[in-house]
């Protein structure tokens, strides 16, 4: 049965990251006004390094039970760098979010919009159109998740453990193969690359070795694996022939930022994080403090979060409307970047986040 009022939980949290939820609502609102047939209810909840220093939680009373029960979480920035835990780590309710409702695929994608920066002199940067598929439950971020989990945490010595399951990695490996068959159908290689570092660590060979057994059930996907100090090296010589990379937790989060880069910057970085029951979205960039307010951030990744929600959401609720208002906001910023209707300061433009996300409410109207 279809349902047509989406319950968002939203967490501006710090830094730009009011700033560039206030952008991504205004944008996603509009668009449901045009599609029609849907609505998202924006259930704010305080989170994040300021309410902590204000209350001493990282999350307000009943806002996880919010999260819980609400049909996606939604995300701006968490994190300031004077507000820390005593241990020294930042405060980062969001990585407990990622265990507590088990949102074990960290979707990253990487493309190439018609003029952004794009690093790469080759002319085939303009065809990136990757997504890092990253895990976000176990790897090295385990024992982040939970402060209590460092079998030896003193003064002198500390182990973080990386921790490998069958149960997840098969999940994953098959969100990445299902990920890739979905790509296919619209144009890019539909191609899955393992990447691990198998030949060292056992908990990285059991990964790929799972990924060897799922690959079986997807003989029309092509597959491939990679070690990933050579990925790192491919990134930079050749993103343009990969299509869905699948990895451990800290691997993700490294290339990742490598991929942002390539095309363009943090503020085009895109992401979700989604597991059997519940989806959280929110761009990869972090709250960066220096210009909150200022109406300087880069509001397209938050944007393209929300599209990526959106997508989301039509699958779970059955309301193809969704997936359309997505496609609506997809190309009325591939047409600003096409025509140069879409220049941020963080590409050297002359447009803040405030022009940005005006220009591309006009689009939506075109």
């Amino acid at each position: 049965m279809s349902s047509k009022i989406f319950s968002i939980c939203t967490i501006p949290g710090d830094g730009i990251g009011p700033d560039v939820i206030e952008s991504a609502v205004k944008i996603v609102d509009k668009a449901s006004n045009i599609v029609s047939d849907f609505k998202c209810n924006w259930d704010y909840v305080k989170a994040g390094a300021t309410f902590y220093k204000e209350t001493g939680l990282d999350v307000e009373i009943g806002g996880e039970e919010k999260a819980e029960k609400s049909d996606a979480i939604f995300l701006g920035a968490i994190g300031l760098p004077e507000i820390r835990m005593n241990d020294g780590t930042e405060i980062a309710p969001h990585l407990r979010f990622r265990e507590k409702f088990d949102l074990y695929a960290g979707v990253r994608p990487v493309k190439a919009y018609p003029n952004s920066p794009q690093k790469l002199k080759d002319e085939n940067s303009n065809k990136i159109n990757l997504v890092i598929l990253r895990e976000c439950t176990e790897g090295l971020f385990y024992t982040a998740s939970v402060h209590n989990r460092n079998p030896v945490a003193n003064n002198n010595e500390v182990h973080d453990v990386m921790k490998i399951t069958r149960k997840t990695s098969t999940k994953l490996h098959k969100f990445a193969f299902n990920l890739a068959r979905k790509r296919k159908l619209k144009g890019t290689l539909g191609k899955v690359t393992c990447v691990d570092k198998a030949n060292v660590f056992k908990s990285q060979a059991l990964f790929r070795k799972v990924f060897e057994e799922v690959k079986n059930n997807f003989p029309e996907v092509n597959s491939e694996t990679c070690y990933v100090d050579a990925m790192a090296l491919n990134l930079i010589r050749c993103p343009w022939e990969y299509d869905v990379l699948v990895m451990e937790n800290i691997f993700g989060d490294i290339l990742s930022d490598m991929g942002g880069g390539l095309v363009g910057g943090m503020g085009m970085a895109s992401c979700a994080e989604i597991g059997d029951n519940h989806g959280l979205f929110q761009p990869a960039h972090g709250s960066a403090p220096d210009i909150m307010g200022k109406n300087m951030a880069n509001p397209i990744a938050t944007i393209l979060s929300a599209c990526m929600m959106l997508e989301y959401l039509a699958e779970k609720k059955n309301n193809q409307s969704a997936n359309k208002a997505a496609q609506l906001i997809e190309k009325a910023i591939e047409y600003g970047f096409e025509k140069n209707l879409l220049r941020p300061n963080e590409f050297g433009g002359d447009m803040g986040t405030i022009q940005i996300t005006n220009e591309i409410l006009n689009l939506l109207e075109t």
